[in-house]
């Protein structure tokens, strides 16, 4: 799933390196929906980009830092990519104090795609739960996500000790979000995928929600993402005996934007349908991998996948907006400046033309094949002869 993952003593010790202790108090407070729409962000490899910029770009809030993993030679304790020992850590919390300091907040994912888990080298849950506990203090979380994927989700214990660990997080951390995000399949999820669900249930553990990766897998565009959403709603009425309405509610979707390891393509209007999708269905979470991959690459249509560029056309930040808008955020917006290219002329449209790289609002009038199109919302690269039918995204007000 999450493939392009890494490029390659406590409070005391942060006072000494002048850093603040990242506390609970230092931490904006954030309703949920901001943390069930955190994107994934790697701090420290895939040229990290200023979440400060992505914030005041987009109006997104949280992000969702990645990865913590054991360390590369063995044993349990936490570390960033299995490199930087938390207990050591300055440069995640300055990073954290800088999203703090401009109103926002973090989540932790624990996991990912590859290395190795606490939960595959701590011998219990008690034990894994202790050590993801000092990623919950030294941070001041208020959210946390565990992201069980290959290889630990192929192993009955490192899922038993994981499961029981977010539990036991949940439990002593009153108020804490905790999220499940697992890989997704065109059944919902995959044989491993159920099994964990049912480890959950013989725990009697319920997180804020499930998540699914619906990418990767012989998806192809939005329609296959939600169909995919479907049946894991359904898996997930079979496997609690919950009612549609609480399965929904502890659903979510985790994408990944632009071109994805196994060159499906997923681009604005596939995230414009799921996100139409989650928000009709009051799902409980809408996030995607990554931020660090937000933006153009040199060439925008290359054939191969990037960690730090989407291959695909977009301007810089333009799928994070997507997950502030999942939140009930606006995000921020710029005027368009395209004007058309002839002189309006006689019966001519005298509003701007439509252009591709502009943002619009809903009120933002524009002119194409001699229409004139109103916007009903936010909206960037969906062109209104084309969209405002399928994506209902334009009113179209009649020749001009």
């Amino acid at each position: 799933m999450k493939r392009l993952l890494i490029a390659g003593a406590g409070a005391l010790a942060l006072a000494a390196a002048g850093v603040a202790v990242a506390t609970q108090a230092d931490a904006a407070t954030l309703t949920s929906n901001w943390y069930a729409s955190a994107p994934y962000l790697m701090p420290f490899d895939n040229s990290p980009p200023d979440p400060v910029e992505v914030m005041n770009a987009t109006g997104q809030k949280a992000f969702q830092l990645a990865f913590i993993l054991a360390p590369n030679g063995g044993g349990c304790s936490p570390t960033w990519d299995g490199t930087r020992a938390v207990s050591g850590d300055t440069d995640a919390a300055a990073m954290i104090s800088r999203i703090r300091a401009n109103g926002g907040d973090v989540s932790v994912s624990i996991g990912g795609y590859g290395g190795t888990k606490l939960g595959q080298t701590c011998g219990s849950p008690e034990a894994t739960a202790a050590e993801y506990q000092q990623v919950v203090t030294k941070y001041g979380l208020k959210a946390i996500d565990f992201d069980l994927e290959e290889p630990e989700y192929e192993n009955t214990a490192a899922v038993h000790n994981e499961v029981g660990a977010a539990r036991i997080l949940q439990r002593n951390n009153p108020g804490l979000y905790v999220s499940i995000t697992t890989a997704g399949t065109a059944a919902g999820t995959g044989w491993f995928g159920t099994q964990m669900l049912l480890e959950a249930k013989s725990q009697g553990f319920t997180p804020a929600n499930y998540s699914i990766m619906p990418f990767d897998g012989g998806f192809n565009g939005a329609s296959s993402q939600v169909a995919a959403l479907e049946q894991f709603h359904t898996l997930l009425m079979n496997t609690f005996g919950w009612d549609s309405a609480t399965a929904y509610a502890h659903e979510g979707v985790s994408q990944m934007n632009g071109r994805s390891d196994a060159g499906e393509y997923f681009r604005q209007a596939d995230f414009q349908t799921t996100l139409d999708y989650a928000t009709s269905h009051k799902l409980a979470r809408y996030t995607y991998w990554s931020v660090n991959r937000d933006r153009q690459c040199s060439d925008p249509n290359q054939s191969t996948t990037s960690g730090t560029c989407s291959s695909v056309p977009q301007t810089p930040w333009e799928f994070t907006k997507f997950t502030a808008r999942f939140a009930g955020a606006t995000p921020p917006t710029t005027t368009p400046t395209t004007t058309p290219t002839t002189p309006p002329t006689s019966g001519a449209c005298t509003v701007p033309a439509w252009s591709a790289t502009a943002v619009y609002t809903g009120g933002n009038q524009v002119s194409q094949n001699g229409h004139k199109y109103t916007a009903k919302w936010w909206t960037q690269n969906e062109s209104p002869a084309t969209h405002s039918g399928q994506w209902d995204v334009w009113a179209d007000n009649g020749p001009c």
